[in-house]
């Protein structure tokens, strides 16, 4: 059944005590300059459903503009299930692909791109998703590669590093493959599709791909880059290769919210009925894109998503039945589907630049903070 709640559009500020001096505190240390974080609870009566809080500033500069609850974040890998995922989803409903299918069937060029290894025709669609497709993690192809079609050719040659279905190695080249077969089977650009199928009937009024040239001052800026673009990066993606395929890509490239994710998560509570009853997505697969992959063995993936692993950044309060993401920037979204929770925390943790790994510890401290604040106000 649908999730019933109030609208987002004027988020409800809670009192999260702990959870917000938390963050202060990871203010102060430098852990990012600022944030946003959100919570959707669909399982408490007594208080508003959703949300959502901002803590510090865009960059350390005293004088920097202040994080609000709406403040539009560069996502990253978010992008990998608010967008890519979601997208295959659709096309999986209307039986436009199989996700046990070879990658080949759609893409005979993957095949063809190394004729001599036969493993390349065992790549199905369902490896891509859970990470187990035996390509490699990631590589710096914008060094090479430099335009969009420079790029897909060079994700569609990548050798393969292990044998498909062997390991899990979580690939961001797999998903810049897949970015480019929703647009081959759609037939028009990741972004546009998106727009349309997800952003539009879940109510993502700021989620978007390319930010417009007026919204990028508002966007805190990710990092001051001295080494590829030679400037600040702000309101454009910060992945690098994202960037070459000219800010749209199966990988990184959406920017929004706290708000907007909570919408989507919202969308995922309610077994993919909007908030105007349609059925974006099948129940059934809502469930199956979120049950962990059995093999390879030892795997904490789903279908595209992550699910809790021990120790998990979502810390040690999220059930097993919890899917998640983050980004490299300093994102994170994690939904409880027992609980009915959802919780996002939206940093830019990469300025002035990527060095900065303190995220990796704040992370678990603060949902296990703000899991403990929700249950002692589900006791009150």
């Amino acid at each position: 059944m649908p999730v019933k709640g109030v609208e987002l559009t004027q988020p409800i500020r809670c009192a999260f005590p702990v959870t917000t001096a938390l963050l202060e505190k990871a203010v102060r240390d430098r852990v990012f300059p600022g944030c946003a974080f959100a919570v959707l609870d669909t399982g408490n009566a007594q208080t508003a459903e959703q949300s959502a809080h901002a803590v510090g500033r865009f960059t350390y500069a005293p004088d920097s503009s202040r994080v609000e609850p709406g403040t539009i974040f560069d996502l990253a890998s978010l992008t990998k299930v608010l967008a890519t995922t979601a997208a295959i989803m659709r096309l999986y409903d209307r039986g436009q692909l199989a996700l046990g299918a070879p990658l080949t069937e759609w893409l005979p060029e993957f095949a063809a791109a190394d004729g001599s290894d036969t493993r390349r025709s065992g790549v199905t669609l369902r490896m891509l998703l859970d990470h187990s497709s035996g390509l490699p993690g990631y590589a710096r192809l914008f060094e090479s590669a430099n335009d969009r079609l420079a790029m897909i050719d060079a994700c569609l040659r990548q050798p393969l590093t292990a044998d498909p279905g062997a390991r899990a190695e979580y690939s961001d080249i797999g998903f810049m493959i897949l970015g480019y077969l929703v647009e081959k089977i759609a037939g028009e650009r990741l972004d546009s599709f998106c727009q349309r199928e997800i952003f539009a009937p879940l109510g993502m009024r700021t989620t978007r791909f390319c930010p417009e040239q007026e919204l990028r001052a508002s966007i805190p800026p990710t990092e001051d880059d001295r080494h590829f673009r030679h400037r600040i990066i702000q309101g454009e993606v910060h992945d690098e290769n994202a960037f070459v395929m000219g800010g749209v890509a199966g990988h990184a490239g959406v920017f929004s919210n706290a708000v907007d994710l909570l919408r989507f998560a919202r969308g995922v509570l309610a077994n993919g009925v909007t908030p105007s009853g349609t059925q974006l997505f099948a129940a059934q697969t809502v469930a199956h894109f979120a049950e962990r992959a059995h093999q390879p063995p030892g795997t904490s993936r789903a279908l595209g998503w992550d699910t809790p692993s021990v120790p998990s950044s979502s810390g040690s309060l999220f059930s097993a039945r919890s899917i998640g993401h983050l980004g490299f920037t300093g994102t994170s979204l994690w939904i409880d589907l027992e609980a009915g929770i959802a919780v996002t925390l939206l940093t830019n943790r990469t300025w002035p630049n990527r060095s900065n790994q303190a995220i990796r510890d704040l992370r678990p401290r603060f949902h296990d903070a703000l899991r403990r604040e929700l249950a002692a106000d589900h006791k009150n």
